[in-house]
């Protein structure tokens, strides 16, 4: 009778052994914060007085290189623990749109000290992203 109930026992155990030897795998990998920005305080808090630097894609929903471009950046940069992605949608951030002169969509800028550091508009080819994204997050290893 011992036996049917330890093993009933030792189960339940196991399984939570597994889940926590899952649970610190998944822990290990380190992603940074995307900031959906809703409105210019936010803007200033979130991307303006970061430490790290901050990439900024302005785009809208209507926008079809905008649907290529936005998931590209939260790829390349979510597993960056030094750099930050910000997203700002055009038609709910008119005053933002005014003071970075953003043109068209898809529009990046690069932010490190609260200072603009680097831009492009349109959607551009990969190296050129990937330029950017590694400039942006060696230039904080630098500052560390």
């Amino acid at each position: 009778m011992c036996s049917a109930m330890c093993q009933g026992l030792k189960s339940p155990v196991r399984r939570l052994a597994n889940l926590r030897k899952a649970k610190n795998i998944s822990t290990s990998i380190v992603h940074n914060e995307t900031i959906l920005v809703k409105n210019n305080d936010e803007f200033v808090h979130k991307v303006m007085n970061n430490e790290k630097p901050v990439i900024v894609n302005f785009h809208a929903e209507w926008c079809e290189p905008c649907k290529i471009l936005t998931p590209k950046l939260k790829e390349l940069v979510e597993p960056l623990p030094n750099l930050d992605l910000a997203i700002v949608d055009v038609e709910e951030n008119a005053d933002l749109v005014h003071t970075f002169e953003v043109k068209a969509v898809p529009a990046v800028i690069a932010i490190s000290n609260g200072l603009v550091v680097d831009k492009f508009i349109g959607l551009v080819d990969t190296d050129m992203i990937n330029n950017l994204i590694d400039r942006m997050s060696n230039k904080k290893k630098d500052d560390s």
